[in-house]
């Protein structure tokens, strides 16, 4: 016993200095957030608090864990920007969808989350300065793009700031936790066809309708007996349900990759991605010429996507990422050449990469 009081009194006097330490470094923000507010500089930098993430993880010499660190430093750049500024974020809502856990995952507690109803009115709000900043999702390594997301960047002058990948884990859950109250279940579209496989094999007879999110599924799920819904664990603390069964998914990678959307550009961080949209012109091999720009100039081509242009029938616009900084040479070089071969070229914006 004596021993342990011993190691006991030792992490008091730790915790001491580290709260000291965390009150120095709040002083440290407060002053610098007064000199940007001057200059009429951004408050949240995900450019920076990438570069803060990268040093403290690679002189970590354990045996604390790096994810660990990263949640622990997340919280205090939250609580240390909310001394100087509440962050106030709009999210695809309603409350408990994977877009909030995104939006939690990025910007920590302290900020102010806003549930938005629909990826328009994330764009509008942000757009009008109601707030600093929206998480939208864009895509799933499973189910695709989300095109109303791409649709919206066409007319917006938003740019992305960021980008978030969340690992998704879909779970079955009722207010009782028993599979056999189940008389009908509910869930995303997205989130109903990444469970397809589960569904068919343990809920052959149980009727499966969609709903406009996890969320929602999980709200009627909390009222009704014999309901249940596909949703993420956040959903079962806010609606106080049980599990009936967690990670339901077919593929257990799965990630959907959420956009930071915001009215300025992140500083190069030397691993960064550029997005882009551009409608070819209407000849032929005009986008074989375009594409072909990004080979000369070795420059990684990560994703295309088209869509409608909603202009003109049969006319389209493609989404492409690429590797590295709209200020890198190649890529410059490449999109001042990319207007002599498109209609149009919009540049979405260059931005940290997301890690996995």
């Amino acid at each position: 016993m004596k021993e342990l009081d011993t190691h006991r009194i030792n992490i008091d006097t730790i915790d001491k200095e580290i709260l000291e330490l965390l009150n120095k470094r709040a002083k440290e923000a407060m002053s610098i957030g007064e000199i940007k507010k001057a200059e009429g500089a951004p408050l949240y930098v995900p450019s920076r608090e990438k570069k803060i993430f990268e040093r403290l993880t690679s002189i970590n010499s354990g045996p604390f864990p790096n994810d660990a660190l990263k949640a622990v430093f997340r919280e205090i750049i939250s609580a240390s920007l909310s001394l100087e500024e509440v962050q106030k974020v709009g999210y695809l809502g309603p409350e408990g969808t994977f877009t909030n856990l995104a939006a939690l995952k990025q910007f920590g507690l302290s900020a102010e989350l806003v549930p938005v109803r629909t990826i328009p009115e994330v764009f509008d709000n942000v757009e009008r300065g109601r707030m600093g900043f929206g998480i939208v999702p864009v895509e799933n390594s499973l189910e695709g793009v989300v095109n109303h997301t791409l649709d919206t960047f066409v007319t917006s002058h938003l740019k992305i700031s960021g980008e978030i990948f969340l690992e998704v884990t879909h779970n079955l859950m009722n207010r009782s936790g028993d599979i056999g109250d189940i008389k009908h279940i509910y869930s995303h579209i997205q989130a109903i066809g990444q469970c397809r496989k589960w569904l068919a094999e343990n809920c052959p007879n149980i009727p499966v309708q969609e709903v406009e999110s996890t969320a929602k599924a999980a709200e009627m799920a909390s009222r009704d007996d014999s309901t249940a819904a596909i949703a993420s664990e956040m959903a079962v603390l806010k609606y106080s349900l049980r599990f009936v069964e967690r990670s339901i998914e077919d593929n257990s990678s799965n990630y959907t990759r959420f956009l930071i959307i915001g009215d300025f550009e992140p500083l190069p961080t030397g691993n960064d991605k550029t997005s882009i949209v551009f409608a070819a012109a209407h000849k032929a091999g005009s986008l074989y010429e375009v594409l072909s720009i990004f080979a000369r100039k070795n420059i990684n081509m990560t994703k295309i996507e088209s869509r409608p242009s909603r202009q003109k029938a049969w006319e389209y616009v493609f989404f492409v990422d690429l590797d590295g900084h709209k200020d890198d040479e190649p890529i410059a070089e490449a999109l001042n050449e990319l207007i002599e071969h498109t209609a149009f070229v919009k540049v979405l914006g260059s931005y940290p990469k997301g890690e996995k």
